[in-house]
């Protein structure tokens, strides 16, 4: 059949019109994206994983934008999306780890460990450069314990005591019954509770000048090779793990013991950058072969910091990490050695 020339006019309003509704859906959407990524990674435990359930969830909330009739908020409407999203990926995928979950702490220094890559790994969230983006409740004691929780659970705990959804809305959100819904969130709340954290404070409430400068001070023993200065940063019963490292230590005794024989030791040269991750203090580790050469991007370190001592610390060991990060994946040598070696070869 010939086409109607009359036809072909007609498709662009309707292209004009889709152009209008995608630039109005996006901006609806967009002061909302943060909390929603970050509702993501709480849920899957993974940055790289809270991506892609994002994106997903964003494309379902576009095809299905035609269709929302202002029954509940926007904000509603998206977050239990995401969180259907979400509870899909986690069935798929499953949960997230850390070391000390898996199993005892190590008695002696592993100077050769190797990286376990059958295990899914919790992952750091890095905090982004713009401060008003910044969320909260992500802190890595707090979304390592939702790690343990089924993915209900997990939602329950997140949609009601986090973001505040109503027992109802909630139960909506899950695809649950309301009796469903607080049977999983009773479960939650214990589970959390026993890891001595909660949605309320997770740990510090805000992270704090001192809390920098604690990492800084830490950074500076480690890449002084200062043991006693590190042992003095330590709470007594300090952790230290380093995923995708299976092994981990607990204790300053044995925290110390591995400082001094494997980053104190075996690694030529340290340079440091302090940040934060999750919330948190963090010290974004580059290792070089020798001081005044390039260091490479090696480890995003979060720490948790309890009463002035730092009381544990996790190593990040995923240079892939630092793109996130508002440093380099490589630190060069401050141009002033160069300048100074220039001038002394002249003369």
């Amino acid at each position: 059949m010939a086409q109607n020339s009359f036809d072909a006019p007609a498709a662009e309003p309707d292209a004009r019109a889709d152009d209008r509704a995608r630039e109005r859906f996006d901006r609806a959407v967009a002061p909302l994206r943060p909390g929603l990524h970050a509702h993501c990674y709480r849920m899957l435990g993974s940055v790289h994983d809270a991506d892609d359930a994002l994106q997903e969830a964003l494309l379902r909330a576009w095809k299905g934008f035609d269709r929302f009739e202002g029954r509940s908020s926007l904000r509603t409407w998206l977050y239990t999306v995401a969180t259907r999203t979400c509870l899909d990926a986690a069935s798929a995928r499953g949960r997230r780890a850390l070391p000390i979950d898996l199993g005892p702490a190590s008695t002696e220094p592993a100077a050769q460990a190797v990286p376990n890559t059958e295990i899914s790994w919790l992952t750091p969230y890095p905090d982004p450069a713009d401060t008003v983006q910044r969320t909260e409740h992500i802190e890595l004691a707090f979304v390592a314990a939702l790690q343990l929780l089924s993915g209900n659970e997990r939602a329950a705990l997140l949609l009601v005591d986090v973001l505040g959804f109503p027992a109802a809305d909630a139960a909506a959100a899950m695809g649950a019954s309301t009796t469903s819904m607080h049977s999983a969130l009773a479960r939650a709340r214990r589970a959390v509770a026993a890891r001595q954290v909660s949605p309320d404070h997770p740990t510090r409430p805000r992270l704090s000048t001192s809390d920098l400068a604690l990492a800084q001070r830490f950074a500076a023993a480690l890449a002084t090779s200062d043991l006693q200065a590190f042992v003095d940063l330590l709470a007594p019963d300090v952790t230290w793990q380093m995923p995708p490292l299976a092994e981990w230590y607990a204790g300053s005794d044995a925290v110390a013991a591995f400082a001094h024989a494997v980053p104190m030791t075996l690694c030529p040269s340290w340079r440091t950058r302090i940040i934060s991750a999750n919330g948190q203090a963090a010290v974004a580790f580059y290792v070089g072969e020798h001081r005044d050469g390039p260091h490479r991007a090696w480890s995003l370190t979060v720490l948790d910091i309890t009463d002035n001592a730092i009381s544990s610390i996790t190593s990040f060991l995923v240079p892939t990490l630092f793109p996130r990060l508002p440093t380099p994946e490589v630190e060069q040598p401050p141009k002033a050695a160069y300048d100074l070696a220039s001038f002394s070869n002249s003369g």
